[in-house]
């Protein structure tokens, strides 16, 4: 009895690659952001062995080598490092401004007043470190590094937090990721704002000019998401062109993507029950009646989901194990000497994580409740919100990358070295304290 009605569903299932048996367990097992995290872990150490052995000049002359295209007379070269930080790279941005305009519209986000929690959160741990910085720096040669200690390493911190189990409730997590999102879309406009030169107005026209047709493609109802990254791509090669950093481009096309679904559950329903119902061909060839039928519940399955939706589906995992790995190859690596750890730079950005991002969330969440701004979930103790604002010091991945734009050569080795000591000890501190946290019971009400 179990053997037929096993068999009669086996048709309603999709066929099962031997790759997929292999692997199901395992990715259930393991969720994209824990697993992303680890593995830019193991690159970060990598790097910094590889940048430290007797392979180091190898290693370092590897990301410098330029590559490119030519056409004629024009060129466009740059070094393996480069196409990574700024091409890359802003695949990590889309996805992260996906992830945000899904919560906002979609997630928890869309109420104000929890929104708001997050968001000023996010706001201190920006400000706060960044004065921080800046009175360690005040008058160095360092003090252009500013917006190296503003953002948070949103793979890390979910790591983190996933170590912890379920010793912490949803909430926070979910504060946690909106803070992380909403500090990278900050770090990515002072990169935009504190860190361009140079603007050359028409490519920068141009390139809004093709902004505003996306949004007017995604109006009309034009759905290929080749022809969709066809254009991105152009965007990008004239914000690129226009001296602001290309990964802006990232934000906002991904904001521009749309959250709402095209196909609700009832008509996708309906045309599958139609599917069901619809005689097969028993012979001949062609678009016959049946296969029609199939091609617009095919179409129908896919807009089920959001346009948002799927790209975070097709993307995250290339940017979790492709994207974040090779870039902390790429920047992770430096030589390391006891002179360095004593120096100002390195002290000041460890000062502004380590300290200045759990004062500028925790006081700032604080004060967001206290004027009523903002609501706190009532399992979301302060306790908590502190050791999520020490997590929050974790900012390796765009705080190696500002450092990048920010730092000169002779300073960025520096830079570096307070970034890995600040996310250790902001990971570590972060870590006992939420682990020793006593569990606050969902029916406990918020104090403000």
């Amino acid at each position: 009895m179990a053997d037929d009605r096993q068999a009669n569903d086996l048709p309603t299932r999709l066929p099962t690659a031997l790759v997929e048996r292999l692997t199901q367990p395992f990715s259930q097992f393991l969720r994209i952001e824990t697993a992303a995290g680890a593995v830019l872990l193991a690159a970060t150490l990598l790097a910094l062995l590889l940048s430290n052995s007797r392979w180091a000049d190898a290693y370092l002359t590897l990301w410098e080598t330029h590559v490119g295209l030519q056409i004629g007379s024009r060129e466009v070269v740059r070094s393996v490092k480069e196409w990574i930080n700024d091409g890359l790279m802003t695949l990590f941005f889309f996805l992260v401004a996906l992830e945000l305009k899904r919560e906002l519209v979609l997630g928890e986000l869309g109420q104000p007043r929890v929104a708001a929690l997050s968001i000023a959160a996010a706001v201190g741990g920006m400000l706060v470190p960044a004065a921080v910085y800046l009175m360690l720096q005040s008058g160095q040669p360092g003090g252009a590094g500013w917006g190296a200690v503003m953002a948070t390493d949103t793979a890390f911190v979910i790591g983190c937090l996933a170590l912890l189990g379920p010793r912490i409730p949803p909430s926070l997590r979910v504060f946690m990721l909106s803070l992380a999102i909403t500090d990278d879309i900050g770090a990515i406009l002072v990169v935009a704002v504190g860190y361009t030169k140079h603007v050359a107005w028409w490519p920068l026209a141009l390139g809004m000019s093709g902004c505003i047709l996306v949004r007017g493609m995604s109006a009309l109802g034009i759905r290929s998401v080749p022809l969709y990254f066809l254009l991105g791509g152009m965007v990008w090669a004239a914000i690129d062109a226009s001296g602001v950093h290309a990964t802006v481009t990232g934000v906002v096309l991904g904001l521009l993507t749309p959250a709402r679904r095209w196909v609700s559950d009832d008509r996708l329903y309906a045309l599958l029950d139609q599917v069901v119902a619809h005689p097969s061909a028993r012979s001949g060839s062609g678009i016959t009646p049946d296969r029609r039928t199939l091609q617009v519940a095919e179409i129908a399955a896919r807009e089920a989901l959001s346009p948002v939706e799927r790209l975070e589906l097709g993307l995250h995992p290339w940017v979790g194990f492709v994207v974040m790995p090779l870039f902390a190859l790429a920047n992770a690596g430096m030589p390391i000497s006891g002179r360095e750890w004593e120096s100002p730079v390195a002290v000041a950005v460890f000062g502004g994580f380590v300290v200045g991002k759990p004062l500028g969330v925790l006081a700032f969440s604080w004060l967001a409740v206290r004027w009523g701004i903002a609501t706190r979930p009532p399992d979301l103790a302060w306790r908590l919100v502190a050791g999520g604002g020490m997590l929050a010091g974790i900012g390796f991945t765009m705080a190696l990358f500002i450092a990048n734009l920010a730092f000169s050569p002779a300073l960025i080795g520096e830079a570096k070295l307070g970034v890995f000591a600040a996310s250790v000890v902001s990971a570590a501190a972060g870590l006992v304290l939420l682990g020793t946290s006593p569990r606050v019971p969902r029916e406990s009400s918020a104090d403000a």
